[in-house]
């Protein structure tokens, strides 16, 4: 089921679940992270308590409860993935299981996938394996060399290479019998097929983790959905109501879809999109980019709500920050929470996407660029490397997807203000991509030119839809 990106932020979606539930007499297990099971327990399931008396017991855990449980059991995705994904038997097959939050469920997956190992990890290896002093230590020194030659990128990790991966097979077959259990895990991972191995590099300390993970999660999913009824539910899964894309990249077969549209009343936003700013890859957008931000700010003088500007380039980022402060002052700061009523945020995707929940809805979301994951990130590079090697259409299949997702969870917040989005990306008007975004943005209401009234209260009687 995907729900609409409004109603995914305020989870106003859960009562269409939570009834039947309740209402049932057999087992159910509600997969999801922590702060909606708090959200559960202390605010919906009791105000719904008042108008549906149930009997039925809740509990939580990390396991389903004792033979015969009737009742609700509330577990988070890490703990359900990983039972299924490792076989750990801590919750029984055929046991109804709503899944909620599955815009994420990706990312969980491969967390659940991913074996790592930090620095102080090399020293217990030594500890445990006196024999092999000399051995671990060439290798890690080995590494550190290679690893540090790489140039540096805003990303602060690279992905493992022949020579690398070399290194470390050789002083794996060589640890038969004393690995601890974060080296056997890593050693297990390390020896799959289709793999990432990939190094956060920290340059000031002089250090480095390894990560293993899978390249892709559908093959390793597509087992576990058949060991139970299952409902999954997010917000900005796919374009489509059939879900292709996204059921092609979790392993999902035949299944019933479901996607509620919008509310165009409730939900329209003013979407301003020049059309004559340079492409984000030539020398002139950034002083245009610059330009445009300041004559939004300029123009938005008058408003008292947050506003957001969202810029996925590290080195951009920052001197966006700046650049607005100098003149703003105080009202600007690079992702921080503690924020002036009218405050300007600078802030990447990842910090917005993480403290949204927190912050109150903006007025103004100014989108930089659209968020594509970047070819310069060795992860992204390695997927894409991934898709070429099995000549499938990595952008539609990959990077596409992966924008659009991020683009609709960014902007839900601006729609409960039924504010301004303003997107200084060309690309969506001269790429044949563009009307997708575009799709992915309605309900709105385009604007081509900026004043005041378009930060005052909107008239949407008319709109003038893209």
């Amino acid at each position: 089921m995907q729900t609409d990106a409004l109603s995914r932020y305020q989870g106003r979606y859960r009562l269409s679940y939570l009834v039947p539930i309740l209402m049932w007499q057999g087992p159910v297990i509600l997969v999801a992270p922590e702060a909606i099971h708090q959200r559960l327990l202390m605010v919906e399931i009791p105000q719904l308590g008042q108008w549906i008396p149930t009997s039925k017991p809740i509990r939580t855990g990390d396991r389903f409860p004792e033979a015969g449980f009737q009742g609700l059991l509330l577990t988070t995705p890490e703990a359900w993935l990983s039972d299924r994904l490792l076989q750990q038997g801590r919750f029984p097959d055929q046991i109804p299981t709503l899944f909620d939050g599955v815009d994420e469920l990706e990312t969980w997956t491969n967390q659940v996938l991913t074996a790592s190992l930090q620095p102080a990890d090399w020293d217990q290896l030594m500890l445990a394996c006196p024999d092999l002093v000399e051995n671990i230590r060439d290798a890690r020194v080995q590494l550190t060399k290679s690893i540090f030659q790489r140039p540096a990128n805003p990303y602060e990790c690279c992905l493992i290479e022949t020579f690398e991966r070399r290194v470390l097979e050789d002083l794996l077959q060589r640890l038969e019998t004393c690995l601890p259990s974060v080296w056997q895990e890593f050693k297990s991972a390390f020896e799959m097929t289709e793999r990432l191995i990939w190094a956060p590099i920290n340059r000031r300390q002089g250090q480095f983790s390894l990560h293993c993970g899978p390249v892709e999660v559908a093959s390793t999913l597509r087992p576990i959905w058949l060991q139970q009824p299952i409902v999954l539910v997010g917000g900005a899964l796919d374009l489509e109501a059939e879900a292709t894309v996204y059921r092609q990249r979790l392993g999902l077969g035949d299944l019933t879809c479901l996607k509620f549209a919008s509310d165009r009343q409730d939900e329209l936003i003013q979407l301003y999109l020049p059309e004559r700013l340079p492409m984000p890859n030539t020398p002139e957008f950034q002083r245009a980019l610059l330009a445009e931000m300041h004559t939004l700010l300029r123009v938005s003088a008058g408003n008292q709500g947050l506003t957001v500007l969202l810029v996925g380039d590290v080195p951009l980022k920052a001197q966006v920050g700046s650049v607005l402060a100098s003149e703003f002052g105080s009202r600007v700061q690079v992702e921080r929470t503690c924020l002036e009523e009218n405050g300007i945020l600078v802030t990447g995707w990842d910090f917005w996407r993480e403290h949204q929940p927190v912050l109150p809805a903006p007025s103004l979301i100014v989108v930089a660029t659209l968020p594509i994951p970047s070819l310069e990130n060795p992860l992204v590079a390695g997927k894409v490397a991934y898709y070429k090697q099995l000549r499938q259409d990595w952008f539609r299949l990959y990077l596409l997807p992966e924008a659009l997702s991020e683009l609709q969870r960014a902007i839900a917040p601006v729609r409960e203000s039924q504010g301004v989005v303003a997107l200084l990306d060309s690309r969506v008007v001269h790429r044949n991509y563009g009307h997708q975004v575009l799709a992915a943005l309605n309900p709105f209401a385009r604007v081509s030119y900026l004043d005041a009234n378009l930060f005052a209260q909107p008239d949407f009687s008319i709109p003038d839809q893209a």
